[in-house]
């Protein structure tokens, strides 16, 4: 029978490697992984327990990312604590606001412009 595990990793074009690097070490707090030696830069970081986000160097285009489109979520335990960290880091932000299934979530955007949502289902929805 055909299955499928998981997603292992999530791959994004970046312009700046060094500042993609900085931006989701700094701002996200993600962890860097040893990559192999690809013929081009990139960056690898750990997401969870078993994701990894892929950051890959050679972006010549615009980006196409949207809250409402193109964007990748982080589940996170604590939405308040995240959204003090960024206003503590001066990182802009969407204000947190509920989807339709009362999940609270905040999107903000990479260096490159790609949209991230952070949304927690613990604590954080409407009664």
């Amino acid at each position: 029978m055909l299955s499928i595990i998981g997603i292992n990793h999530v791959a994004i074009y970046v312009a700046d490697v060094a500042q993609s690097v900085e931006f989701y070490e700094t701002v996200i707090g993600l962890t860097p992984l040893a990559r192999p030696a690809f013929d081009f830069p990139g960056a690898w970081f750990k997401i969870g327990d078993a994701q990894e986000l892929h950051i890959i160097g050679i972006r010549t285009e615009p980006v196409v990312s949207g809250s409402r489109s193109n964007h990748f979520a982080l589940e996170v335990s604590d939405l308040d604590e995240w959204e003090a960290h960024f206003k503590a880091t001066n990182t802009a932000y969407r204000p947190p606001k509920f989807r339709p299934d009362g999940v609270r979530q905040i999107f903000l955007q990479d260096p490159d412009g790609y949209w991230i949502e952070f949304f927690s289902r613990k604590g954080n929805q409407l009664i």
